[in-house]
């Protein structure tokens, strides 16, 4: 009979095991490393610079004609799925100055489609721009000063949801401590603020409210920290992590006219950095009202630079993600 010393026996047999255990919890640890240190590097993802901006109607596989004419386009925003485009055009057909439509494609491969306005619910005589549509595209805020219930003959931010149907509802006024009787443009709902410019102070600034459920204003609005200015400072977004801003400004140390820039902070709720100009997007006309798409690889935004088929035309650039260092 074997002893508990000799290999086959009970004190080998549990040694054999422990070494077993051993070299299982090893590999585990080893996985489970490797793991986080990949779930580090997809959420440690920065960006390499912005590419020079191209014309939206001839940029890559979304080329399409129509997008832009001999009015105005301008105020883009792109939903989550990057297959609907919503902008803002005076074009001939509309119901007055400046009207919201959207232009589809069936894939982000796809040229886009003809722009289709979204009718007279949402669009009245007066003008509507910088339309953001909600991450499930079910809700639209966008400005409009011929909208009624507004709260001074400024342009106010309004809300517009969207039924099972497709049809989209009365806008309602976000109300007046949101709006004021100035001119409010480009909201944007990001996690519990609510970000947008105002020019309540006497010149434009970009300003955030607390908000509960997208639409409940928890607390008046105050001027981003960071991004004070004594310039015109407007129509902002965010990156869906709310951590990178842009906005456009006619502050010094830009290109020329009114350009695009850029701050950035390591919160959700952080004080913003020393906005950036985005030098290689923006030019020596107006570029306006950018924003970026889901993933933040795309730049859109209207501009008037040399070479626009009308006085505001629809561009983009784009950018990588890269994987961040260490």
């Amino acid at each position: 009979m074997k002893t508990a010393k000799e290999p086959g026996g009970l004190g080998g047999r549990l040694e054999q095991a422990g070494n077993e255990m051993r070299r299982w919890m090893l590999a585990v640890a080893v996985a489970v490393a490797a793991l986080g240190a990949s779930a580090a590097l997809a959420n440690g993802m920065s960006f390499s610079g912005w590419s020079p901006a191209q014309n939206l109607e001839t940029a890559g596989a979304g080329a399409a004609d129509g997008l832009n004419t001999a009015a105005l386009e301008g105020c883009p925003s792109i939903s989550r799925d990057g297959l609907t485009l919503y902008f803002a055009s005076n074009r001939a057909g509309g119901y007055g100055g400046l009207d919201i439509y959207t232009s589809t494609r069936t894939s982000t491969d796809a040229p886009w489609g003809e722009p289709v306005s979204l009718g007279p619910t949402i669009n009245t005589a007066g003008n509507e721009f910088c339309p953001t549509p909600s991450r499930d595209e079910h809700a639209l805020m966008f400005v409009s000063n011929g909208q009624p219930g507004r709260c001074g003959a400024g342009a106010d931010i309004f809300r517009s949801v969207r039924s099972a149907a497709g049809e989209w509802s009365t806008p309602v006024d976000l109300g007046c401590v949101v709006n004021s009787a100035a001119d409010e443009a480009s909201p944007f709902l990001c996690g519990d603020q609510l970000y947008f410019s105002s020019t309540r102070s006497g010149h434009s600034q970009i300003y955030v409210a607390p908000v509960a459920d997208g639409v409940i204003v928890l607390g008046p609005p105050a001027v981003a920290p960071g991004l004070g200015s004594a310039y015109n400072d407007a129509r902002p977004n965010l990156r869906r992590d709310c951590r990178e801003i842009v906005f456009d400004s006619d502050r010094p140390g830009g290109v020329g006219g009114i350009d695009l820039w850029a701050s950035t902070r390591t919160g959700a709720n952080g004080t913003w950095s020393t906005p950036v100009d985005l030098t290689n997007v923006n030019s020596t006309g107006n570029d306006l009202r950018a924003s970026l798409s889901w993933d933040a690889t795309q730049l859109i935004f209207g501009s008037n630079r040399a070479g626009t088929e009308g006085n505001l035309d629809l561009y983009v650039a784009t950018r990588d993600k890269v994987p961040a260092s260490g």
